[in-house]
């Protein structure tokens, strides 16, 4: 198969982004920073109890691209945490948001 090739040559020979494919998706290091997170106000919630998850910064196309903040549904019994990046050594890690107990 020639495009994983592809894809592990182009990832190391840009040393920016480092794609790994798991059971759960794609996960992504890239060796720059992600801005500030954006000040979002949240709109009031369309139902009580509603959750919001906060926006976050995504990688698309070489770059940092901003993704707003939703409100969830909420999971009883659990609680969110959020999408972030997170530092590994001089890289970064991107974590998705997930549901945790």
């Amino acid at each position: 198969m020639r495009t994983p090739k592809l894809l592990l040559a182009a990832a190391l020979a840009g040393g920016l982004v480092l794609p790994a494919i798991s059971q759960a998706g794609v996960d992504v290091d890239i060796n720059l920073a992600p801005p500030a997170p954006m000040v979002e106000t949240p709109p009031p919630p369309p139902q009580p109890g509603y959750i919001w998850a906060v926006g976050y910064w995504n990688w698309v196309g070489g770059r940092h691209v901003w993704v707003p903040g939703h409100y969830m549904a909420p999971r009883e019994g659990y609680h969110w945490v959020p999408d972030r990046w997170e530092p590994h050594g001089p890289r970064y890690h991107f974590a998705p948001g997930h549901w945790a107990r």
